[in-house]
């Protein structure tokens, strides 16, 4: 059952839950127009990321231009190492 949550506070975007296949499906229509000024995305409260929440982070990131995430729920470095991101979410170079 899809369980992820997405709030916006201040500059901040805060996920909570899994970012997993189900849940990530639910919070694209709620991300296709994410709050101006956004800077950071804060994954504190994330339990687990599987590929498809870290695609929808890193289009998030890279259409708004994130500059910080917080926070490495389960999951989230072995994604990064195998498609190459760096701490950003960006292709790393």
């Amino acid at each position: 059952m899809a369980n992820a949550t997405v709030r916006q506070d201040g500059d901040t975007l805060v996920f909570g839950g899994a970012l997993e296949r189900a849940a990530v499906a639910a919070l694209w229509p709620l991300l296709r127009s994410p709050g101006k000024d956004l800077r950071r995305l804060d994954l504190g409260a994330v339990s687990s990321v599987d590929s498809a929440g870290l695609a929808l982070l890193a289009e998030l990131c890279a259409r708004v231009g994130i500059t910080d995430v917080i926070g490495t729920p389960a999951g989230l470095a072995e994604l990064r190492t195998a498609y190459r991101l760096d701490p950003r979410l960006a292709f790393a170079s």
